[in-house]
């Protein structure tokens, strides 16, 4: 299989771009990106031709799929572009930046037959796979409150230059992001609670800015969801330390994941917290997911309907912020 990447804009563009090449059923043949000096060296640095013009791709026949790592206000042209010229597609998250260009981009999507698969790599992990499980078991009874924390210090880390933060400029430019941490970050709490909750009903939000960089690098987001369960997003770009928890509550049990373990209290328990002795293994990767749908094997994981719903919560986020009220599903 054949795959190009379309843009190197984003943080993770080597990191997919390196995993197509190790995957035996495929060959990363080309990378374009709008900026050519930074297409150009992160071509030289995967050892592949820099292709400045994406028509070009498009039209390529030979080439059977792309990897979409542009900004993420360039996502409703580059995906619609490459569902007409039916590319299997591989996005990192968001989607879209608004409701009604995330439709527009899964009609197009739909209508051309293509394989999707958008990036919720969280969904892989040992802990969280039996945290879900175990959810789904019955036995914490029905989950009334759920939170994850997903942070990192990408603004904050001193550099050897002096300099704070590792994140590159760009990813402050509301422009080419649509947001800041709630919009990168957040996104893998918010597809978390999606998964693990359903449909939301209300969000509401508070964003801050610590660095002043011109983007929120503080934010939380308190969604209601059909049932009566309450959802909590928490993310940023400036914390330390503590990167990442879930924790869920039920009417009978909980649970807490946290430093790669899980460990959870029920009925089974006596109401002891114990540590879950035998998590899964990892899932595959989604982009190894997708490209063994791509060849034939299995479905592509993280569909276009999970691409949708992701959209639809950062807009409702973003809305409640804007707005100083709740927003309303």
């Amino acid at each position: 299989m054949k795959i190009a990447v379309v843009g190197a804009w984003h943080v993770h563009t080597h990191e997919y771009a390196t995993a197509i090449q190790e995957n035996p059923k495929s060959e990363l043949c080309c990378l374009w990106d709008d900026n050519p000096e930074r297409g150009q060296a992160m071509a030289q640095t995967l050892g592949v031709p820099f292709q400045p013009d994406l028509d070009a791709i498009w039209a390529d026949s030979s080439i059977d799929g792309v990897q979409i790592t542009t900004a993420t206000n360039l996502h409703k042209e580059v995906l619609l572009a490459a569902a007409k010229a039916g590319k299997h597609i591989f996005t990192e998250k968001v989607l879209a930046l608004t409701n009604e260009d995330a439709r527009e981009i899964a009609q197009a999507v739909k209508d051309s037959g293509v394989k999707f698969t958008i990036s919720y790599p969280h969904k892989t992990q040992p802990p969280i796979k039996a945290a879900k499980a175990l959810v789904e078991s019955g036995k914490l009874g029905q989950i009334t409150y759920a939170r994850v924390h997903n942070y990192h210090n990408g603004s904050v880390a001193p550099q050897a230059d002096g300099s704070l933060g590792w994140l590159p400029p760009h990813f402050y430019d509301p422009v080419q992001t649509g947001g800041g941490a709630m919009m990168d970050l957040g996104a893998h709490p918010m597809y978390t609670l999606h998964w693990f909750l359903g449909e939301p009903k209300s969000i509401v939000s508070q964003f801050t800015e610590v660095t002043h960089r011109g983007v929120e690098d503080n934010a939380v987001s308190v969604i209601e969801f059909e049932g009566g369960a309450i959802g909590v997003s928490e993310t940023g770009f400036v914390t330390g330390g503590n990167g990442y928890l879930l924790e869920m509550s039920g009417t009978q049990g909980a649970l807490l994941v946290h430093n790669g373990k899980l460990e959870y209290s029920c009925p089974e328990t006596e109401g002891k917290v114990v540590e879950m002795a035998d998590l899964p293994a990892p899932s595959p990767l989604p982009i190894h997911g997708w490209i063994d749908a791509c060849c034939g094997e299995g479905e592509a994981p993280n569909g276009m309907d999970e691409a949708v719903a992701l959209t639809k919560l950062m807009v409702g986020a973003y809305q409640s912020y804007a707005t100083g009220k709740k927003y309303l599903f």
